[in-house]
């Protein structure tokens, strides 16, 4: 076989399963399967083996489930993993816990635990791989620092924030939101996930943060609330009278994505002006590109994350060259807090 394939593992407890996603990774010519597992003591004893470039893990599987294997992976081996996730609540939960144990993204099994309609995700599959061979294992372990407790002097009144985040996302946003104060402004965030996703993914933030976190309704009064995006639908934002309201707009896909970060905050640099905070977080693309120059021509603040802590340096490179600030997410978190 040639060296320059991208080797893959794949774990399933699902001989079916196993046998489906090996046929659909191996019709592209530079991918090789170099072995399959049942359960994830085999994969772990695989990995040491084999030394694949990617592994794709069912989370539901006897001996050891997808979360215990991913931990133990990550420890000892660690290699970039793809969750293969059911569209379930149960799923989304077990996905977003991954996300946060060093997994690199996750594909929805388009019905269920046995998906005989697997076809259907192959090329985002395919994507995902071909962007996991070339991640570092390292960016995948969070080593955040909690950020200092500074008290600086205040610079500038912000009232409003927009966070775009998409690939190695969820856990820099969960980091983020846990070491800032609870704010006295929205924040709104568009994280690119399924809509089955962004309620959990919501929820999980209210846990795990202790904010107040929900997923924005369509013409709800904007409250000092974390707003997250609901997945299949942009959001946007209008002023009526002295109220800020969400609009939820059921327009195309842009940039290939659905909530779009662009929607987002354009809406911001209208309403808030100056005052206005965009923070670009790692992914692929450049969602959020055009809406953070608008916030930057309105006067008000972009801050990206840097290369060396971003598992994909997509967005964030897309708005380097007018990011007043470059951070790691530890600094992005001091960041809020000196300019709040």
């Amino acid at each position: 076989m040639s060296s320059h394939k991208i080797k893959v593992l794949i774990v399933d407890d699902s001989y079916l399963m196993r046998l489906l996603i090996c046929d659909l990774l191996s019709s592209f010519d530079d991918i090789e399967i170099v072995g399959t597992a049942k359960n994830g003591k085999e994969a772990i004893e695989l990995i040491k083996k084999l030394k694949p470039d990617v592994v794709t893990l069912d989370y539901e599987m006897p001996v050891m489930d997808g979360i215990q294997t991913l931990e133990t992976i990550m420890k000892e081996n660690p290699v970039p993993c793809i969750m293969l996730s059911a569209y379930t609540k149960e799923g989304a939960e077990v996905t977003l816990n991954a996300l946060s144990k060093g997994a690199f993204d996750f594909v929805t099994k388009p019905s269920g635990s046995i998906s005989m309609d697997i076809e259907k995700v192959k090329e985002e599959l395919y994507t995902k791989v071909k962007l996991a061979k070339e991640v570092s294992p390292s960016k995948l372990k969070l080593g955040f620092k909690k950020p200092l407790d500074k008290k600086a002097e205040r610079k500038n009144k912000i009232s409003a924030i927009g966070i775009v985040s998409s690939t190695g996302g969820p856990p820099v946003v969960e980091f983020i939101l846990k070491n800032i104060p609870q704010l006295d402004i929205p924040v709104f965030i568009v994280q690119h996930m399924p809509k089955s996703f962004t309620g959990i993914f919501a929820e999980r933030l209210k846990k795990t943060t202790g904010k107040k976190v929900k997923e924005a309704r369509d013409k709800e009064v904007v409250k000092n609330y974390i707003y997250v995006a609901p997945g299949g639908i942009h959001m946007s934002l209008k002023k009526l009278k002295d109220k800020v309201v969400i609009d939820l707009i059921d327009a195309e896909p842009k940039w290939g994505v659905k909530p779009s970060g662009d929607y987002l905050l354009s809406a911001i640099s209208e309403i808030y002006g100056d005052k206005s905070l965009a923070i670009i977080l790692t992914g692929m693309g450049k969602d959020g590109s055009e809406g953070a120059k608008r916030i930057k021509e309105k006067g008000g603040i972009v801050i990206s994350q840097d290369k060396k802590t971003s598992v994909i340096y997509g967005m964030p490179q897309a708005v380097k060259d007018f990011s007043d600030f470059i951070l790691s997410p530890d600094k992005i978190a001091e960041k809020i807090i000196e300019l709040i």
